[in-house]
């Protein structure tokens, strides 16, 4: 008969064993640290200096110290001294500084949004990828405008060039002033993605077009009607569509 169980490696009493509650509570430790794991971080080589009992971690490449040989195990700060708890395929923690699940495959934890081919919540994300690399994504720029002034408004985010442009969405923050309307565009075409729209805090416009593909990177111009702007801020979105090319 083996010392442990095979997959958490939890230490049996064995027959006749003295101080059998110490063998006991041994893997009464293994099991609150392995049970519903959550690790405060996984990009750490070296102990931190001061854990809290029952801390964990997901021990990062080059190991130091304590942690020594460790790699992509878990560390468990338990009764004063580091515990390691080995890894295996399959296992799931949650990554509390990176509020993300990330699951075992292999010797390599990954996100489990790759891992199962979900989409995640991000400003670019790929929709489709091909055998060879090839990758079909979509992608948001944002941007808040503050302090209007003058007859125009550039922004600094850009729509990129071989992007192709689903439209651009706008939001007022705060009531623009000076302008009794603005128009939302790009230079030369200065009501693209919407003419006349509200200076009042609160109003909203979703600039669709085309869809249009764009060949060089392209700054969004707000335009003020009625007058130079004073003041106000406007919150720009671009939504446009992304095409990487195979490996």
């Amino acid at each position: 008969m083996a010392d442990t169980t095979t997959n958490l490696l939890l230490p049996f009493i064995l027959a006749a064993q003295a101080q059998k509650h110490v063998t006991h509570n041994e893997s009464l430790r293994l099991l609150d640290g392995l049970i519903q794991l959550s690790v405060l971080d996984r990009n750490l080589a070296t102990p931190p200096g001061s854990p809290a009992e029952g801390a964990r971690y997901i021990v990062a490449t080059g190991a130091t110290g304590a942690w020594s040989g460790w790699a992509g195990d878990i560390a468990l700060w338990s009764d004063g001294a580091w515990v390691r708890l080995p890894a295996r395929t399959g296992w799931v923690v949650w990554v509390q500084d990176e509020s993300r699940v990330v699951v075992r495959i292999g010797s390599v934890w990954t996100p489990l949004d790759e891992a199962m081919g979900l989409l995640a919540q991000a400003g670019s994300v790929d929709v489709a990828l091909g055998a060879l690399g090839g990758t079909t994504g979509m992608a948001v720029l944002e941007q808040t405008l503050s302090g209007l002034s003058g007859a125009s408004v550039t922004s600094t985010i850009e729509i990129p060039d071989r992007a192709i442009v689903l439209g651009v969405s706008t939001r007022t923050v705060t009531t623009i002033t000076g302008a009794t309307s603005y128009d939302c565009g790009i230079s030369g075409e200065t009501t693209k993605f919407g003419g006349s729209l509200g200076v009042a805090a609160g109003s909203t416009n979703v600039g669709v077009i085309g869809p249009q593909a764009f060949y060089a990177d392209t700054p969004i111009v707000l335009t003020a009607q009625g007058g130079n702007f004073t003041g106000g801020s406007v919150r720009i979105a671009i939504h446009y569509l992304t095409l990487g090319v195979p490996n």
